[in-house]
């Protein structure tokens, strides 16, 4: 059966003009005589295009003389690397659609850096991330989430305000592509960062078409909520202080190694990091640096004999080449990208903190509190969801715990109720308060003061650190519920939760909201929630109502 669609990969050309001639001057000529790349003029299409093709063949692959040495058994087998290019405006917008090794022709400098992921927060759904690449600002760490089957955003915990997304990969929700029309029920995917792969239409008129429909999404469409948050942490934009942050970073590359430089490999590379054996560094008119690693200190040398004032503008000038062979003088690269990529560095400008990543300044804390805060609000749910009755003044916990299962008679009490603790066997662990028959575990809490609530957010994560990684723990859990309902609620034998409750009431009996929480327990339940939502565990937060006549409750 023909196919009506190909996965390919697509990058957005924002400063390029909508003409064949302009879109064939933008490209790199020396790169595209080296790999003896053919120019084709495409029509069919009906817009401008430009069409470029190449294929390389090397006399032997990479492995084959070091394993001629280590056999005594010379072999050599030749590689072909091929690739394509199509370069095509539509309605004004140039596009980049690449296969094969054709990623290789695109220029870094004339890429959209945030095209693909424009479209993947729009389109993907929450619900089913499959993959994301992050960096958290102001530590030297990247890091990569692979879910083949998919996982929702907070499972993943990759909502943080120091956290930079820049690549994201899941399903699609419901979006009219050509794909979308021919897949019979079919899942569809798509990967957004720099660029944007995903499957699009194989005929001239439903490429275009599929091309129009991507611009759509990312000039008009709205964020899911849920995603919203990648696009609150933005690169620094005001010029002042651009400019203060450049003259110290200029600085820095002029003083002796403190730490606030570090490596930092460019996000959109690290397929191509993977893959490398050697690297071509070049800073400044000397000849190019060959190592097999990325060298900092070499980097960072080649900056400091530079006089003050020049020091930024060389490794904005300065370039990176990764190659596949170990001998990279005549081999195809992988990919090139700027020195200035592939450092972070941390700078503060009086109180406030800022971070380089890729090329670009970052604030960090910007919009902490409010973070903190709208994170607060998601969590919050009314008392009535769960039936829960109100809270008599003169009630303790127990007391309160009991009332509640008489009015949840489905529900179990296990208030007291404990299990040992595997790590110590003197102690032992009270689990939850309450059981719901889903398996949603509820903690109870009167607090007065933020002590008193950060004893509860404890409380909740030993059990949940318990139940997820202690099989002895899990298991006496199990036996306790079955036993104390009577075999009516039956776990199953590998239970972890997915869901935790924390009812809560004042003790002065004001109602609890996220304003009126503990200034110290705001962010410290915030980053509980991170914590437990990174396991797979949704938190929720239950303001338990005060009664207003004790005599209408009665408590058994």
């Amino acid at each position: 059966m023909t196919a009506h669609t190909a996965v390919r990969t697509i990058y957005r050309l924002g400063t390029v003009s909508p003409t064949p001639e302009a879109m064939f001057e933008a490209l790199d000529h020396e790169q595209l005589d080296r790999l003896g790349a053919e120019l084709h003029q495409p029509e069919v299409l009906g817009v401008p295009a430009v069409y470029l093709t190449y294929g390389k063949e090397e006399p032997a692959d990479t492995w084959c003389a070091p394993n001629a040495r280590t056999t005594g058994i010379p072999v050599f087998e030749p590689v072909r690397r091929t690739g394509a290019l199509l370069l095509l405006a539509v309605d004004g917008q140039v596009y980049a659609v690449t296969c094969g090794n054709g990623y290789r022709l695109v220029p870094d400098a004339l890429k959209d850096k945030r095209f693909g992921l424009r479209f993947a927060i729009r389109m993907i759904d929450p619900r089913h991330i499959s993959g994301a690449v992050t960096k958290a600002l102001g530590r030297p760490r990247t890091d990569i989430s692979l879910v083949p089957t998919g996982a929702s955003v907070p499972a993943l915990g990759i909502r943080d305000q120091a956290r930079v997304v820049r690549h994201l990969g899941g399903h699609l929700d419901d979006v009219p592509l050509t794909r979308s029309r021919h897949a019979n029920g079919r899942a569809c995917t798509a990967q957004g960062g720099v660029g944007l792969r995903l499957p699009l239409g194989v005929e001239p008129a439903d490429l275009v078409e599929d091309l129009r429909t991507i611009t759509r999404v990312c000039q008009g469409d709205s964020p899911h909520p849920e995603l919203e948050f990648v696009d609150h942490i933005v690169p620094v934009t005001d010029a002042l202080t651009r400019a203060a942050l450049d003259t110290a970073l200029d600085r820095l590359l002029g003083a002796p190694p403190d730490g606030r430089i570090s490596f930092s490999v460019p996000l959109d590379l690290h397929g191509a990091y993977a893959e490398a054996t050697a690297y071509r560094t070049r800073i400044g008119s000397t000849d190019a640096f060959v190592s097999d690693a990325f060298d900092l200190s070499y980097v960072l040398t080649r900056a400091r004999i530079r006089r003050s004032g020049t020091r930024l503008a060389a490794m904005r000038d300065g370039t990176v080449t990764l190659h596949r062979d170990p001998s990279p003088r005549y081999s195809t690269p992988l990919a090139t990208t700027y020195a200035l990529d592939w450092i972070q560095a941390d700078i503060s400008l009086g109180s406030r903190k800022y971070c380089l990543l890729d090329g670009e300044w970052y604030e960090l804390g910007v919009g902490y509190l409010e973070s903190v805060r709208e994170g607060l609000r998601r969590i919050f749910i009314d008392a009535a969801v769960y039936g829960l009755p109100p809270w008599p003044g003169a009630a303790n916990e127990r007391t309160y715990n009991r009332a509640v299962v008489k009015a949840q008679p489905d529900w179990l009490f296990l208030d007291g109720e404990f299990i040992n603790n595997p790590l110590k066997r003197t102690d032992r662990v009270e689990i939850c308060d309450l059981l719901t028959p889903d398996g949603t575990l509820i903690l109870v809490k009167q607090a007065e003061s933020s002590a008193s609530f950060s004893h509860l957010l404890g409380q909740a994560q030993v059990a949940v650190d318990l139940l997820l990684n202690s099989f002895e723990a899990r298991a006496q859990f199990i036996r306790r519920v079955t036993q104390d309902s009577g075999g009516r609620i039956k776990l199953p034998d590998d239970f972890t939760p997915r869901r935790l409750v924390l009812a809560v009431r004042h003790k002065s009996g004001r109602t609890v909201t996220p304003d009126s929480l503990f200034a110290f327990s705001q962010i410290t339940l915030h980053q509980t929630v991170r914590d437990l939502a990174a396991r797979g565990v949704y938190v929720e937060v239950v303001p338990v109502p005060t009664a207003t006549d004790a005599t209408t409750f009665t408590a058994a």
